[in-house]
């Protein structure tokens, strides 16, 4: 498609983060052969969002900027996926995009491990969607369209296996449980309407560690034990927990769903140690000590933690957790306002 014709003005999408519990059921080397568990992950998306505008460039070319990268711009039909940008430059291929200048502002810090590039994935595929049909209406067929394609172009592209729930969260928003499985890819059960998923907010807290994560080394060593026959039982185990613990807050039972973190956690911890880099660690030791539970966000290896637990005891959290990242270059507690929207586009 010619977007030098069709482009006359800049296009917005924003799409928004996300915190987890189970992940990695997502990526289907665990959940179709653990099927009969019935795999899922649950995932709260944040009002942290990634903006993405597509604007006109010079024919024949496609110009990719981001905070942290270096612009890069390529030929149409000869950018290289193996590029940083590659998955982004991925994109514009599958929709043959032609003089477009796509550009990515994050609000999430760099490898935070909440998914911010899958979710520029998300917004660049909504934004380039809606060019090619500028009548058609943003609802959950168009969501689940713009996951799948992301989630696609992702995993062919990435080198190892990909999981979905960073674009479902970046489409669809809210706190849900997602189901994975072959026939249908994946269900969705919304655990609160949008006043008490705002709600709550109140009951997590989200830190940057400082340092970014490293999640495709982690993600990999758990891939190659898993197909090699290794920690079957733990798998399974997370399986169970992550359906009880998605029970457990769907019936606002918070003491009960904090003990099931801590308990799909110590698994986790056991499989690899260093799912927590030293920050991490300290956090997660002072939410165990104030009543609450801590889990890394992706596949760990650094980046952000999340707690849980009752609204005076993530009080407590959040502030023994500030005089820990105080100390930490470039560690903080961001905002944790929870998204109800998903995509949007923005004018």
């Amino acid at each position: 498609m010619d977007y030098q014709n069709e482009l006359e003005k800049s296009v917005t999408f924003s799409a928004p983060c996300r915190v987890d519990m189970g992940g990695t059921l997502d990526i289907s080397t665990f959940y179709v052969p653990l099927h009969r568990f019935e795999p899922s992950t649950f995932n709260i998306a944040l009002d942290i969002r990634t903006r993405v505008t597509v604007s006109k460039f010079d024919k024949g070319l496609v110009k990719i900027s981001s905070r942290g990268f270096e612009t890069v711009t390529f030929e149409t039909d000869k950018a290289p996926f193996t590029h940083p940008m590659g998955m982004m430059f991925a994109i514009a291929t599958h929709f043959g995009a032609n003089g477009v200048h796509i550009d990515i502002e994050s609000s999430s810090p760099p490898k935070s491990g909440l998914g911010g590039s899958s979710v520029a994935g998300v917004a660049i595929t909504a934004a380039l969607m809606r060019l090619r049909n500028p009548e058609r209406l943003i609802d959950d067929e168009f969501r689940k369209e713009a996951a799948i394609i992301a989630h696609n172009i992702e995993n062919s592209t990435l080198g190892v296996p990909c999981g979905t729930q960073d674009q479902l969260a970046a489409a669809f928003g809210g706190i849900n449980s997602w189901n994975f499985n072959i026939k249908d890819l994946f269900t969705q059960r919304k655990i609160f309407n949008s006043d008490k998923a705002k709600e709550f907010s109140k009951n997590i807290a989200i830190a940057y560690c400082g340092e970014p994560h490293e999640s495709v080394d982690i993600n990999g060593r758990w891939v190659k034990e898993f197909l090699n026959g290794n920690e079957r039982g733990s798998w399974i185990k997370i399986a169970q927990l992550a359906n009880s613990f998605t029970e457990a807050v769907k019936q606002y039972d918070i003491k009960n769903a904090v003990d099931l973190m801590k308990e799909e956690v110590d698994l986790r911890i056991s499989m690899t140690p260093d799912v927590f880099d030293q920050t991490g660690q300290k956090l997660l030791s002072k939410s165990l000590e104030n009543n609450c539970a801590a889990r890394f966000t992706g596949a760990g290896g650094g980046g952000c933690i999340w707690a849980l637990g009752e609204e005076k005891d993530i009080k407590n959290v959040k502030e023994s957790w500030q005089r820990i990242i105080e100390k930490k270059k470039n560690a903080k507690l961001l905002e944790a306002v929870i998204d109800t929207e998903g995509i949007v586009e923005e004018t």
